[in-house]
């Protein structure tokens, strides 16, 4: 009888662990999320983002950030034990949040954001937010991290992709005892992470070089995407506060970029452009606010473009990856919000003035336009664009097929009573 009871009161115990939700290990394997786009793949556990992909290829094994004084708390120990003994940390609490289609954003409960732009460079961008984190980061297996400053550290391989972290703001970074990467980040100050398909080239440090010092506060990509790189798809990353770009259209040999700044001084906006969209070694044309730009030969004119303000200057970069893309570096002489029209001028030689569309307008009657290229300012030169990628209008009642099929059959009734009458 005592065993029979004591089986029954087993058995009900397994049933109702069944029935309750799963805790511990089990629950933070329920919560795994993840995100696949065209470039950037990751996952995410309770605590940190794991299995940062780029390119089908595992560049960061493990990413997770915390507040430094929950860090400091939770070690017993203060801010002057330096960051190379943070080699491992507590990681706050995460969640994946907001995604589009070409990013997706990752919150921690420390106020921390982590956001992954999938463009081509696997962009990652750890945002301290309103207050100081301290951030880890494990590089996958037979990677080697080295710092080349107290901005800056650089992540190489024998065979794959090469990796820099960089420091936007106030804070640093530094390989820590374990061989991997720690960061520590003052209010507002950003960690970014820029992976590269293969060797760290001597323009990608140039990049580098301008992201951390802040003479470029902005990037922006329009490259392929869709599962067989037949699309293009539109990126924009931000460093600082004080900067917004936007993609406002782009196609066929014309790309189109909104920069603003809440500050007046100039910046440099790095663009990286796909070949299916423009081709950079044909006559390329940029202009500002449509003003022509002059082509820069050298980093140091760009830097000279935005410190004299006399006018806008543009370099171009060729990018020998598979993806067949360039960059298109804009230093932009002064802000408030400016204008970039990048355009291929030999393909809009070829083309007719006549390649406009004509738009209704809130009147209902039409006028032509010129594609989405800006006007020209300088005497008779015209720059045209057939083809552009931009939001589609909603359709209003007005505009769809039902009410000429209304007029067609009531012409048809009275066409039909006129002839009976006539009869």
């Amino acid at each position: 009888m005592t065993r029979t009871l004591a089986s029954i009161a087993i058995a009900a115990a397994l049933v109702l662990a069944g029935a309750l939700p799963a805790t511990g290990a089990a629950m933070g394997a329920q919560q795994s999320e993840g995100y696949a786009g065209a470039h950037v793949s990751f996952e995410t556990s309770n605590d940190a983002v794991v299995d940062y992909g780029v390119g089908g290829e595992t560049v960061l094994e493990s990413v997770a950030v915390n507040s430094q004084s929950a860090v400091e708390s939770d070690a017993g120990v203060g801010v002057d034990v330096g960051l190379s003994a943070m080699s491992d940390i507590a990681g706050a609490a995460l969640s994946l949040g907001a995604r589009t289609e070409t990013s997706a954003t990752v919150t921690a409960d420390s106020g921390a954001e982590l956001t992954a732009h999938d463009n081509p460079r696997g962009i990652l961008v750890v945002s301290a937010g309103n207050g100081s984190q301290y951030v880890t980061a494990n590089v996958s297996g037979g990677a080697e991290a080295s710092a080349e400053s107290d901005e800056r550290v650089v992540v190489t391989r024998e065979d794959g992709r090469d990796g820099a972290f960089l420091v936007v703001g106030n804070g640093s970074v530094q390989v820590n005892d374990g061989g991997n990467v720690s960061a520590s980040l003052s209010e507002d100050a950003q960690l970014v992470f820029r992976s590269y398909e293969s060797e760290r080239e001597a323009d990608d440090e140039q990049q580098e070089r301008m992201i951390v010092n802040g003479t470029a506060t902005a990037e922006a990509y329009v490259t392929q995407s869709g599962e067989d790189g037949s699309e293009l798809a539109a990126d924009a990353v931000e460093y600082g506060n004080d900067t917004r770009v936007n993609v406002t259209s782009y196609g066929e040999g014309a790309v189109n970029v909104t920069a603003e700044r809440t500050q007046h001084e100039g910046r440099v906006i790095i663009t990286t452009v796909s070949e299916q969209a423009l081709d950079v070694t044909e006559n390329l044309s940029v202009r500002v606010d449509g003003e022509a730009a002059a082509e820069a030969s050298s980093y140091g004119e760009l830097e000279s473009a935005i410190e004299e303000g006399n006018e806008s200057r543009f370099l171009v970069r060729q990018d020998a990856s598979a993806d067949a893309s360039a960059d298109v570096l804009v230093a932009v002489n002064h802000f408030s919000e400016r204008q970039i029209a990048m355009t291929d001028d030999s393909t809009n030689e070829s083309e007719t003035t006549e390649s406009g569309t004509e738009t209704a307008t809130a009147d209902g009657t039409e006028e032509s336009t010129e594609g989405n290229a800006p006007e020209t300012t300088d005497g008779d030169e015209e720059t045209n664009v057939e083809t552009v990628t931009e939001p589609t209008p909603t359709p209003t009642a007005g505009d769809g097929p039902g009410f000429g099929l209304v007029a067609a059959l009531v012409a048809a009734g009275l066409l039909g009573l006129a002839a009976t009458r006539r009869a």
